[in-house]
Protein backbone atom coordinates (compact mmCIF):
# COMPACT_ATOMS: atom_id res chain seq x y z
CA UNK A 1 0.00 0.00 0.00
CA UNK A 2 2.92 2.59 0.70
CA UNK A 3 6.39 2.76 1.33
CA UNK A 4 7.27 1.16 4.80
CA UNK A 5 10.59 2.39 5.09
CA UNK A 6 11.81 5.42 3.60
CA UNK A 7 16.17 6.28 3.76
CA UNK A 8 16.07 3.64 6.40
CA UNK A 9 13.38 4.99 8.95
CA UNK A 10 10.46 3.03 9.39
CA UNK A 11 8.12 4.84 6.95
CA UNK A 12 5.52 5.21 9.91
CA UNK A 13 7.25 7.74 12.25
CA UNK A 14 7.26 10.13 9.16
CA UNK A 15 3.65 9.60 7.21
CA UNK A 16 2.05 10.00 10.94
CA UNK A 17 3.29 13.27 11.24
CA UNK A 18 0.81 14.13 7.97
CA UNK A 19 -2.53 12.33 9.54
CA UNK A 20 -1.47 14.58 12.64
CA UNK A 21 -1.80 17.43 10.85
CA UNK A 22 -4.38 17.31 8.24
CA UNK A 23 -7.00 15.39 10.45
CA UNK A 24 -7.64 18.51 12.72
CA UNK A 25 -7.15 20.85 9.87
CA UNK A 26 -9.94 18.84 8.01
CA UNK A 27 -12.18 19.05 11.11
CA UNK A 28 -11.40 22.75 11.15
CA UNK A 29 -12.32 23.24 7.42
CA UNK A 30 -15.07 21.49 7.65
CA UNK A 31 -16.58 23.47 10.80
CA UNK A 32 -16.24 26.56 9.36
CA UNK A 33 -17.46 25.82 5.91
CA UNK A 34 -20.82 24.22 7.59
CA UNK A 35 -21.56 26.98 9.59
CA UNK A 36 -20.82 29.56 7.05
CA UNK A 37 -21.72 29.13 3.40
CA UNK A 38 -20.02 31.86 1.64
CA UNK A 39 -16.31 30.27 3.33
CA UNK A 40 -17.58 26.63 1.21
CA UNK A 41 -17.88 28.87 -1.55
CA UNK A 42 -14.73 29.94 -0.87
CA UNK A 43 -13.11 26.96 -0.43
CA UNK A 44 -14.76 25.34 -3.29
CA UNK A 45 -13.42 22.19 -4.39
CA UNK A 46 -10.28 22.43 -1.70
CA UNK A 47 -12.41 21.39 0.68
CA UNK A 48 -13.41 17.33 -0.40
CA UNK A 49 -9.85 17.30 -1.71
CA UNK A 50 -8.20 17.80 1.23
CA UNK A 51 -10.54 15.38 3.44
CA UNK A 52 -9.81 12.96 0.34
CA UNK A 53 -5.91 13.14 1.27
CA UNK A 54 -6.53 13.03 4.90
CA UNK A 55 -8.37 10.05 4.24
CA UNK A 56 -6.03 8.11 2.51
CA UNK A 57 -3.21 9.44 4.21
CA UNK A 58 -4.82 7.19 7.05
CA UNK A 59 -4.56 3.63 5.77
CA UNK A 60 -1.30 4.01 4.38
CA UNK A 61 0.09 5.22 8.01
CA UNK A 62 -1.39 2.31 9.51
CA UNK A 63 -0.36 0.06 6.53
CA UNK A 64 3.14 1.50 7.62
CA UNK A 65 2.36 1.22 11.49
CA UNK A 66 1.62 -2.32 10.89
CA UNK A 67 4.94 -3.14 9.28
CA UNK A 68 6.53 -1.78 12.44
CA UNK A 69 4.45 -3.30 14.96
CA UNK A 70 6.08 -6.65 13.33
CA UNK A 71 9.54 -5.56 13.63
CA UNK A 72 9.97 -4.25 17.25
CA UNK A 73 9.69 -6.08 20.48
CA UNK A 74 6.34 -7.77 21.35
CA UNK A 75 4.96 -4.94 23.48
CA UNK A 76 1.35 -4.53 24.88
CA UNK A 77 1.67 -0.51 24.75
CA UNK A 78 2.39 -1.24 20.81
CA UNK A 79 -0.50 -3.35 20.85
CA UNK A 80 -3.13 -1.15 21.99
CA UNK A 81 -1.42 1.66 19.69
CA UNK A 82 -2.16 -0.39 16.61
CA UNK A 83 -5.42 -0.83 18.34
CA UNK A 84 -6.64 2.91 18.97
CA UNK A 85 -4.19 3.46 14.75
CA UNK A 86 -7.67 1.08 13.29
CA UNK A 87 -10.26 3.47 14.70
CA UNK A 88 -9.37 6.68 12.87
CA UNK A 89 -10.57 5.28 9.42
CA UNK A 90 -14.23 5.71 9.81
CA UNK A 91 -13.89 9.20 11.33
CA UNK A 92 -11.94 9.85 8.05
CA UNK A 93 -14.33 8.59 5.99
CA UNK A 94 -17.24 10.31 7.80
CA UNK A 95 -15.12 13.92 7.52
CA UNK A 96 -14.57 12.92 4.07
CA UNK A 97 -18.63 12.06 3.16
CA UNK A 98 -19.86 14.91 5.25
CA UNK A 99 -17.21 17.47 3.25
CA UNK A 100 -18.53 15.87 -0.09
CA UNK A 101 -22.19 16.94 0.74
CA UNK A 102 -21.28 20.33 1.76
CA UNK A 103 -19.54 20.61 -1.20
CA UNK A 104 -22.16 19.31 -3.30
CA UNK A 105 -25.10 21.41 -1.64
CA UNK A 106 -22.62 24.50 -1.91
CA UNK A 107 -22.68 23.92 -5.59
CA UNK A 108 -26.48 23.60 -5.50
CA UNK A 109 -27.34 26.70 -3.93
CA UNK A 110 -24.43 28.33 -5.63
CA UNK A 111 -25.69 27.22 -9.19
CA UNK A 112 -29.66 28.21 -7.83
CA UNK A 113 -28.89 31.64 -6.61
CA UNK A 114 -26.94 32.30 -9.70
CA UNK A 115 -29.67 31.19 -11.92
CA UNK A 116 -32.16 33.58 -9.72
CA UNK A 117 -29.69 36.54 -8.86
CA UNK A 118 -33.20 38.95 -7.96
CA UNK A 119 -33.08 36.12 -4.73
CA UNK A 120 -29.82 37.42 -3.58
CA UNK A 121 -31.20 36.91 0.48
CA UNK A 122 -30.89 33.52 1.64
CA UNK A 123 -34.26 34.04 3.79
CA UNK A 124 -36.30 34.88 0.82
CA UNK A 125 -35.52 31.74 -1.94
CA UNK A 126 -37.70 28.86 -1.88
CA UNK A 127 -37.34 26.02 0.67
CA UNK A 128 -34.88 28.48 3.17
CA UNK A 129 -36.32 27.14 6.13
CA UNK A 130 -34.74 23.13 4.79
CA UNK A 131 -31.03 24.89 3.90
CA UNK A 132 -31.41 26.23 7.69
CA UNK A 133 -32.11 22.80 8.92
CA UNK A 134 -29.88 21.47 7.14
CA UNK A 135 -27.13 23.69 7.55
CA UNK A 136 -27.87 23.22 11.24
CA UNK A 137 -27.38 19.42 11.31
CA UNK A 138 -24.02 19.71 8.76
CA UNK A 139 -22.88 22.09 11.57
CA UNK A 140 -23.75 19.58 14.30
CA UNK A 141 -22.30 17.00 12.45
CA UNK A 142 -19.07 18.90 11.68
CA UNK A 143 -18.41 19.39 15.08
CA UNK A 144 -19.19 15.59 16.30
CA UNK A 145 -17.25 14.01 13.42
CA UNK A 146 -14.20 17.08 14.34
CA UNK A 147 -13.94 16.36 17.46
CA UNK A 148 -14.45 12.35 17.55
CA UNK A 149 -11.14 12.63 15.02
CA UNK A 150 -9.60 14.82 16.63
CA UNK A 151 -9.80 13.22 20.38
CA UNK A 152 -8.82 9.65 18.66
CA UNK A 153 -6.43 11.02 16.48
CA UNK A 154 -4.75 12.76 20.15
CA UNK A 155 -5.39 9.38 21.80
CA UNK A 156 -3.61 6.94 18.73
CA UNK A 157 -0.19 9.75 19.35
CA UNK A 158 -0.64 9.84 23.14
CA UNK A 159 -0.48 6.12 23.00
CA UNK A 160 2.21 6.03 20.01
CA UNK A 161 4.70 8.54 22.03
CA UNK A 162 4.06 6.06 25.28
CA UNK A 163 5.11 2.91 23.27
CA UNK A 164 8.10 5.03 21.67
CA UNK A 165 9.05 6.63 24.68
CA UNK A 166 8.50 4.11 27.93
CA UNK A 167 11.75 3.31 29.68
CA UNK A 168 13.57 5.26 26.54
CA UNK A 169 15.22 7.73 28.79
CA UNK A 170 16.57 8.09 31.43
CA UNK A 171 14.45 10.81 33.94
CA UNK A 172 17.92 12.61 35.42
CA UNK A 173 19.77 14.34 33.01
CA UNK A 174 22.94 12.42 31.55
CA UNK A 175 26.53 13.42 31.84
CA UNK A 176 27.98 15.50 29.03
CA UNK A 177 30.79 14.21 26.74
CA UNK A 178 33.42 15.80 24.67
CA UNK A 179 34.49 19.14 25.52
CA UNK A 180 32.96 22.43 23.91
Amino acid sequence: MGPTLINGIPGHVLFVHIAVVLVPLTALALLVCAAWPQQARRFGLALPVLAAVTLVSVPITTHAGEWLKHHVANDPLVRQHAELGDGLLPWTVGLFALAVALWWMQRRTGAASQADPAAVDEEARPGARARGALRAAAVVLSLVLGAGAVVQTYRIGDSGAQAAWHDNFSTTRTPETGSR
